[in-house]
């Protein structure tokens, strides 16, 4: 994979967190999340791009905290309840 490099600016006092034992891969996970967070690509999309699975990339998110499933507990019953109801599943 051809590699490309770009210049980040912060604070002197940051570098000592930002270099420390994260790996590169976790670093540019990291600086892909917000395209993925706003639509710009999907999770399957930033993985190609990261040269790794998307299963991959949702665990290491997971590790991280951020989580695949970004919805609230009603917005995610209200899913269950729309794919039952599609199946043909009574309550």
């Amino acid at each position: 994979m051809v590699m490309a490099s770009i210049e980040i600016k912060l604070p002197s006092p940051a570098k000592d967190y930002v270099l420390d034992d994260t790996t590169e891969v976790m670093r540019n996970a990291l600086l892909l999340y917000p395209s993925i967070a706003n639509n710009t690509i999907s999770h399957g999309r930033a993985a190609e791009l990261l040269g790794m699975r998307k299963m991959e990339l949702i665990e290491l998110y997971g590790r991280l905290g951020i989580p695949y499933l970004d919805m609230t507990d009603e917005e995610f019953e209200e899913e269950i309840q729309t794919v039952k109801r599609l199946a043909g599943v009574k309550k």
